[in-house]
């Protein structure tokens, strides 16, 4: 087939993997009697309603936005799906969940890297050196969390469908047909992943936080809070790039963003793939047709909708 002029973006979840296409975002999983469901819906992005915020640098804090929120909802479903829970999350039991989620980034990646890089020897007279301690506090501590997550069993399961995501979107990409043994080939390692992003905003934040000063600790707390915004479009126009350019010195620049993929992919297992493809096939455009020799089909996202991607 040939090579999508498209985007599609995904998602690990529970024993399965999320896709979202320029229409439709599902979620298939593989349920513990080993059969493949994949729940369905429409896109219904307010970019659409309001065509001001595709703009760049807006779209960015929107698009984070918007995959926290399906993210979430496919997390649940997934979880249900999976077996380890008896429902889904409530419209009210998600809405705390996300905001628990909030105050517990803001205290691990705001709070703790705001207060602890006073502590630092030789930075604490200088409001410039002092913000660019606690920007590279923040990334240590987001690194560690990384890492430390990677090393129990239930997440580096998902890491696996994470790799298994990464692998069929790239054959996608490629233009070839999407069967178990061509997207194995792939590499499991996509430059618009999630991973990518966060460490860009990491990176970003660095340098819109160095020159704001030293004010007090409620100060500096809600000033990153005001800010993140800026940082998230500035990152998410940064991924954007890193995924059209095959510029080597911008590829290059982005390569961090990649290794650090070693820990948040793993190479998945046949049945693994199967389930991601499932999610591609069900976002796929009308208009492309599956490829007839294919296992299974593909999905895409138009470059009108790319800030729908992952």
């Amino acid at each position: 087939m040939n090579k999508p002029k498209t985007y599609v973006g995904g998602q690990a979840v529970i024993e399965g993997v999320m896709m979202r296409g320029p229409e439709y975002i599902a979620t298939a999983v593989r349920t513990p009697s080993g059969e493949i469901t994949v729940k369905k819906d429409p896109v219904h992005s307010i970019t659409e309603k309001y065509p001001i915020l595709k703009k760049p640098f807006i779209r960015g804090s929107v698009a984070l936005c918007e995959s926290l929120v399906y993210g979430m909802k496919s997390l649940s479903y997934s979880a249900q799906a999976a077996g380890e829970e008896d429902e889904q999350l409530t419209g009210k039991q998600m809405a705390l969940t996300m905001a628990f989620s909030v105050v517990l980034a803001v205290v691990f990646f705001l709070l703790i890297p705001t207060y602890g890089a006073k502590f630092i020897p030789g930075v604490e007279d200088s409001p410039v050196r002092l913000n660019i301690v606690e920007g590279v506090l923040r990334l240590a501590i987001f690194l560690l969390y990384i890492w430390g997550i990677s090393l129990t069993s239930d997440i580096r399961r998902v890491f696996e469908y994470h790799g298994a995501e990464h692998k069929t979107i790239w054959t996608y990409e490629s233009g070839q047909p999407l069967t178990v043994e061509n997207v194995k080939r792939h590499s499991r390692l996509h430059p618009r992943c999630g991973t990518n992003f966060l460490l860009i905003v990491m990176v970003v934040s660095i340098f819109v936080f160095a020159f704001l000063g030293w004010p007090t600790l409620v100060e500096r707390v809600l000033s990153r809070i005001i800010l993140m915004p800026v940082v998230a479009g500035i990152s998410y126009e940064m991924i954007r790039l890193a995924g059209r350019t095959r510029n080597p010195w911008v590829q290059l620049l982005f390569k961090p963003g990649l290794w650090l993929q070693y820990l948040t992919t793993r190479e998945p297992h046949a049945d693994q793939i199967e389930v991601a493809i499932k999610a591609l096939e069900a976002v796929k455009p009308a208009e492309e047709t599956p490829h007839t020799d294919a296992a299974v089909g593909i999905p895409s996202v138009s470059e009108e909708t790319e800030e729908k991607e992952r």
